[in-house]
């Protein structure tokens, strides 16, 4: 049984810039005919990466690195008590088995690739029996000596959660391909947006105080928007890449979701100190497809009495519910987050829609265990 768990969130985030291109603009987009404030996909995944380290064990997690055979060679020091030399060979020699490009900088690939540091431990597993021999074999005699480690086998399972949330492509060697089982969409604005130039100047602290000039002058760009954030998770594909195991599929999920929805990147942070909490958080648990709602903010909101968080909330109330009256796409359990409206007409508007609001807590026990249940029915 498929099961799919949609993320919406809409945040409003400060004058920042988030994430911002090669000439340090913060990224936008054209949509619905107007410029949008954007955040790349790959910067907030980046940032709900780093936010797991609070919830999980930072051992158990993956890294994405063109050094893989440097820390393989540091664990093989920490754990076997080798040279760092020996180390080094053993470690090469292992890796070879892979044929992956290697880089321009020495026991480098030349990508980036995603792996468990408890895949390493495995690796190591496979050959610590027989290092007091291996060691001491010439380079070619130990490349053929250690052919036999199943070293494709070791990374291509046991993976850790986020690398099988987040997936993984391997150019040259597509049997270590991992499919994600999340998607996360750009953040666009629900409104219209500029960006804005900051002018500052920087005062030397050691002039004489009748030197009144700056020490440097500069300009940093921003912006100031309501974000609508977007992601799935394809439960059963979860479950697929944790090798069938149900219950890490559920905690990786309460590790998602938690991670995703109180993460933010962390472009210019110092300058501006952007970090905000969401506004309005709404899960839905469905068993058709996944379905991202930005098609509420096509016609950009514009600020009423209320502001353009207000406006927004409700426009996305009412997309939910147009895509289960019009398209079908009627979710199977939906759980929200948000502040109540003092108007009673409005908050039973959004009760209706989006559910009774309940602590961010609440909303992902509420979530994990209907997860759990659509598992174990499925399992029967």
């Amino acid at each position: 049984m498929r099961t799919y768990i949609d993320v919406h969130i809409l945040q409003t985030v400060p004058p920042s810039n988030l994430n911002r291109d090669d000439a340090g603009t913060p990224k936008q987009a054209i949509y619905g005919g107007v410029k949008r404030a954007r955040v790349s996909s790959q910067a907030w995944k980046r940032a709900t990466r780093s936010a797991f380290a609070d919830q999980v064990d930072q051992a158990q997690l993956g890294t994405r690195t063109k050094k893989v055979s440097a820390l393989l060679a540091d664990r093989l020091t920490a754990r076997c008590q080798l040279d760092p030399e020996a180390s080094a060979r053993v470690a090469t020699s292992v890796l070879a088995e892979l044929g992956i490009k290697p880089g321009k900088k020495a026991a480098e690939t030349a990508y980036l690739l995603f792996f468990g540091r408890p895949q390493l431990e495995r690796l190591i597993d496979q050959i610590e029996p027989d290092l007091s021999r291996l060691i001491g074999l010439e380079d070619k005699e130990l490349t053929e000596a250690v052919k036999g480690v199943p070293v494709k086998e070791v990374l291509g399972s046991g993976h850790p959660i986020d690398v099988a949330l987040f997936g993984r492509m391997v150019a040259d060697l597509p049997a270590l391909n991992v499919d994600a089982a999340t998607q996360v969409a750009h953040a666009l604005s629900t409104h219209a947006v500029e960006v804005e130039f900051d002018y500052y100047t920087a005062v030397d602290d050691e002039n004489p105080k009748e030197d009144t000039g700056a020490g440097m002058i500069g300009t940093v760009e921003f912006q100031s928007a309501t974000l609508y954030r977007f992601a799935t998770v394809g439960l059963h594909q979860l479950v697929d890449n944790l090798g069938g195991d149900a219950d890490a599929a559920v905690e990786a999920l309460r590790v998602f979701l938690t991670a995703f929805t109180t993460s933010m990147p962390t472009g210019h942070e110092n300058s501006f100190a952007h970090r905000t909490p969401p506004n309005l958080l709404t899960v839905a648990v469905r068993g058709d497809q996944p379905v991202n709602l930005v098609s509420a903010f096509e016609q950009p909101v514009r600020a009423g009495r209320d502001g353009v968080l207000a406006a927004s909330i409700d426009k996305f109330a009412e997309e939910i519910g147009t895509a289960a009256d019009l398209w079908g796409l009627r979710p199977a359990l939906v759980a929200s987050t948000y502040r109540t409206p003092d108007d009673t007409r409005r908050a039973e508007s959004l009760t209706e829609a989006l559910g009774t609001s309940m602590p961010l807590a609440q909303v992902i026990t509420t979530v994990t265990d209907a997860a759990r249940k659509r598992l174990e029915d499925t399992a029967r």
